[in-house]
This record gives structure tokens, sequence and C-alpha cells, in this order.
């Protein structure tokens, strides 16, 4: 079904537009930096509760694009529309309730979840919140229609969006810091100009005829108990992971809030250099779940088992470099910020641990488990994902962090030690066959 060169004509335009959206968290981290550090640690504890959010728009639209792409593997091209219509909506609906909810409750969250932090890192994660929560519906649309690209295989299309978003943010970051003196604001509003561009962009993209599957605006307006219940039986407990690891997350960041302004801003730092770490692993979730859901649609799991043993050693392959290179310029972007030595130095050793465990245990910890989900087995790497992520990632990281006093390094090393203990489970389920046995549409 998918010849090398369809392939790559998913994985690199797909690769380089993550590259580019991931620029966009580097840009903010960095330009922020000459803010001083608290402007750094201020946005990174709100980018870490922002993701939240961005992930169960991410886990939403997944869901619409399994069954989009098991309706294209079937050959049933309206009913893929339909499916991609109603999860537009339903998107819309979402991300605008979760916006209200956020600009009502903002001030009260901080407080709850970094109330130990200094009160200028408190003002700098305010200003920020109020200005990023604008975007969540952008944000929402803007994945329900890269959904839709995706599993049509058009993943050029969203690589040149992206283009164009990541040029007006990082314009504006430079406008807004070093010319305006707006601080956070300044990379704020730049980012929520890009993510609005890049919504209005896809959704008029995604209405075209010409691509056999689109839009339809009597689907978009109108509610179809069964479509949303095939998307939300993906959607859901993948949400539902997804909520749990970040509020895992959050809670972490809280616990990273108590070792100190210069660990704030390293673990801050890191993790922008973690997110073009982990570029393979995101870039090729989506091509598991277009690929295997396709194969599934079919009904040809001969198909599916073979594109995911060549998938694994592609993302296995490619990985394994990417980290490797990625670490070996740390040290050279660690010279670009305008941070203490120690500062530095804590980040380069967080990377390090990060980039080892990333290219050989998360392939199997992450994009497998998105092909098996794309296959149907939901239920299961759910439970399994929720297990590691609290009893191996949160109750490690008190006891490293805290009890042994290891601090953000503690919390680094309870991430891979979660990664590990998924990735051993999913390779094991893989490999008797159950996922075989689900059935979406």
């Amino acid at each position: 079904m998918f010849t090398n060169n369809d392939l790559k004509r998913m994985i690199i335009p797909l690769f380089l537009e993550q590259f580019l959206v991931i620029l966009v968290g580097l840009a903010d981290t960095f330009v922020i930096s000459f803010a001083g550090e608290a402007a750094v640690s201020g946005v990174s504890l709100v980018n870490s509760f922002n993701t939240i959010f961005i992930f169960l728009f991410t886990a939403l639209a997944s869901g619409g694009a399994v069954i989009v792409s098991q309706y294209i593997g079937g050959k049933k091209q309206e009913l893929a529309g339909e499916a991609a219509s109603q999860l537009l909506m339903v998107s819309i609906l979402f991300s605008v309730g979760i916006m209200t909810a956020v600009l009502i409750s903002g001030y009260p969250l901080m407080r709850l979840l970094f109330g130990q932090v200094e009160m200028d890192v408190m003002d700098a994660c305010m200003v920020y919140l109020r200005i990023s929560a604008y975007s969540y519906p952008a944000l929402a649309v803007y994945n329900a229609g890269a959904a839709l690209y995706r599993s049509i295989g058009k993943t050029s299309t969203t690589m040149y969006i992206a283009v164009v978003s990541n040029v007006i943010n990082v314009v504006g970051n430079i406008l807004g810091v070093f010319v305006l003196r707006a601080g956070v604001a300044g990379v704020a509003y730049p980012s929520l100009v890009a993510r609005f561009f890049s919504a209005v962009a896809v959704t008029v993209l995604c209405f075209r005829k010409a691509n056999g599957v689109y839009y339809q605006k009597q689907w978009i307006c109108y509610w179809d108990s069964g479509h949303l219940k095939r998307i939300l039986g993906i959607a859901v407990p993948n949400g539902v992971e997804q909520g749990i690891f970040q509020l895992v997350k959050v809670a972490l960041s809280s616990v990273v809030a108590l070792f100190g302004t210069s660990q704030i801003a390293a673990n801050g730092i890191a993790q922008s250099i973690w997110s073009l770490a982990a570029l393979v692993c995101v870039t090729m979730g989506p091509v598991f779940i277009t690929v295997i859901g396709q194969c599934m649609g079919g009904g040809d799991t001969k198909q599916a088992e073979y594109y995911f043993g060549k998938l694994m050693q592609l993302t296995l392959l490619i990985s394994i470099i990417w980290n490797i290179a990625v670490f070996v310029l740390t040290p050279l972007i660690m010279q670009f910020y305008d941070v203490t030595e120690e500062t530095k130095r804590v980040t380069v050793l967080l990377v390090l641990i990060h980039n080892i465990f990333n290219c050989i245990a998360f392939p199997f910890a992450d994009p497998l488990g998105k092909g098996m989900r794309a296959a149907g087995d939901v239920t299961f790497t759910m439970l399994v994902s929720l297990a590691t992520t609290i009893g191996a990632r949160l109750v490690f990281s008190v006891l490293f962090g805290i009890v042994l006093d290891m601090g953000v390094i503690g919390i680094a090393w309870a991430m891979c030690l979660d990664w590990c203990i998924r990735a051993v489970i999913f390779y094991i389920r893989f490999r008797t066959g159950k996922w075989k046995q689900f059935k979406l549409i």
C-alpha cells in the first residue's frame, strides 16, 4: 500500500514541519532569556501548564485521524470527509470551553500550582498565560485540519504553513523583546498571531474538494452521534492518558519550583532542547497512525504487521543519529543563552540523560503505541501509559528529586524509567498480536 517514496513524501515534510514548530519554543525561550531568568522561568512554567491542553487538542485530532485513515483505507471517502468535519466541530467547541475556563480561573490555578515561586516569576506567568490562552481555539482548529491532511498523506501542505507561521513568530519575537521591550508579552503575542494564521490557512485548504476528502459545511454544523462516538472512542482514552500525563508534568513543575530559579531555568531550557531531540518520534507518530490506520481500515493485518516492523526500524535508526547530533550541538546552543554557568552545566547534563533514552526506549514507548492505537488497541495502551506515568515518573521523581536530593536531574531519571517500562510492555503486547483483533469502523 505504501512504497518507499510514499513514506518519504510523508516523513520528510512532517519532520521539517515539526522541526519548525519546535523552533517556536526555542525562539520563545532563547529571546525571553534576554529579559532575565525570572521571565524564562515564568514562560517555562506556563508552557508546562499549556501543554496539558495542547496535548488534549492533539489527542482529539489523533482520534479523528485514526477514523479518517481507516475510512480512507476502506475506500469510504465520503464518510472520511464527514468524520473530518465532525472533528472540526467538536474541536472548536472543546477549545473555546477550555479557553474560557482558563481565562476565568488562571490566577488561582497559577497560585495553586506554582505558589512557591518568587513574585516576579508569578507576574511573568500571568502575562504569558492570559495571552496564550486566546490561542487555544486556533491550536485545536489547526490540529483538526492537520490531522485531515496527514491522513490523506499531504504532509507537505502543513509543512509550508509551518514555515510561514514560524517566520511570523520569530520576527515577532525579535521585535517584541528587542525593539518594543515588551518582555514576556513580546514573545506571547507573536505566537498568538502565528497560531491564528496556521488555523485559518489549514481550514481554508481543508474545504478543497480536489483533496478527495474535505470539510463539508453541513457536517460541521451537525451533531452526528455515530461519527463522534468513533472519534471520541479513540480521542477520550488518548485524551485521558495525555491529560493525566500533563497533569503529572505540571505537578513535577511544582516540584521543580522548589529547587530555585537556576534549576527552574535549566529545566525550561532543557525541555526546549528535549523537544528538538524528540523530533523523530514526534514525526513518526502521525506516520504510524496514517499507515497502520489505512492498513487496518482495509482489513489487511499482514500489511499492518509489515509496516509496523519497517517503521520501527526506520524510527530507531534515524532517532539514534538525530539524538547524537542534538547533544553534540547542545554546548554550542547554550553559548547563546544569557544565563549563569551553573544553569548551563545542569542543562547539558539533562540533555545527555534525555537523549540516551529518547533514542533507544522512546520509539517503543510512543510511536509503537500510536500504531497500536490506530489499530484499535486503545484501552490497553491507555492503562499502561497511565500506570507508568504515575507509578514510575511521578513516584520516582519525588524519590529521586526530593528524598535523594537530586533535584531536576532526579526528575529526568524518573522520566527515562517511565519510558523503559512502557517500551517493554508495548513491545510484548505487539509481539502477542492482540492488536489485530480490534475493529473501529
